[in-house]
């Protein structure tokens, strides 16, 4: 009994221990990424289907347009449902509520997406979500391969968040085109950051930060937001310019 422990200690044995350890930890995170992309591609198909009646109907198009509300009780509900999953962990880790409350967090974004996709032409915003995958695929692409750490830069990132939300603040009070045109162009490069950002913090490995594989519900929130953001900060650039 005590010879085990002392080759383990003189370091003859741990070589093999520590390839199974490395095995299972990377075939561990691997299933936890095909599970969050398997989860996020479900909830982009409901988003855009969602969006397509808002789009391609005219009386929903017109409906939303001039019923407010719709958008108003869309976003409340997107907010509450966004808050239970972000700040209670037990409950996002918790099957089936966890699945139930994303479902519903998706089909409230989609309907607040449409709400606002309905305001624009069919072209503009066909051409912002052409846009929007080609950019998101380039970056997802560039943080599984990139020797740059950006899981380091969370508080960075955030501070320009806090920034973005102020300088929108603004934005809103003078009513000016090109402000607005500047703002949706920085709140685009942020949230690209921040793509790149919570992809690696999904992908773990050799990067300081990761999220825990039981986290599969918030990494797939993350990367959904983003990718909403990324596309309402491109619709609204196509949107100004073209006008």
């Amino acid at each position: 009994m005590y010879g085990g422990n002392a080759d383990v200690e003189s370091g003859s044995m741990p070589s093999n221990f520590d390839q199974f350890n490395s095995f299972t930890e990377e075939s561990i995170r691997k299933g936890f990424i095909r599970k969050v992309y398997a989860i996020l591609c479900c909830q982009v198909l409901v988003t855009m289907a969602i969006m397509s009646m808002f789009i391609y109907i005219d009386e929903v198009k017109y409906y939303s347009i001039h019923n407010p509300w719709m958008w108003y009780l869309a976003f409340a509900m997107t907010i509450v449902t966004l808050i239970v999953l972000a700040c209670c962990p037990e409950v996002r880790r918790n099957y089936p509520i966890n699945f139930i409350l994303l479902a519903v967090f998706t089909v409230c974004e989609g309907f607040l997406l449409g709400t606002v996709a309905s305001h624009y032409d069919e072209d503009t915003v066909l051409i912002a979500v052409g846009v929007t995958a080609v950019v998101c695929l380039s970056l997802t692409l560039f943080a599984f391969q990139t020797k740059i750490d950006f899981t380091m830069m969370g508080g960075l990132l955030f501070v320009f968040f806090i920034i973005l939300f102020c300088f929108g603040i603004l934005c809103l009070i003078i009513r000016s085109r090109f402000a607005s045109l500047a703002y949706a162009c920085i709140g685009a490069l942020l949230f690209s950051a921040y793509l790149v950002f919570d992809t690696q913090l999904m992908l773990g490995g050799k990067h300081k930060y990761a999220l825990s594989p039981e986290e599969h519900i918030f990494a797939a929130l993350n990367l959904y937001l983003d990718i909403i953001n990324i596309f309402i900060f491109i619709l609204s650039i196509f949107g100004l310019t073209s006008d």
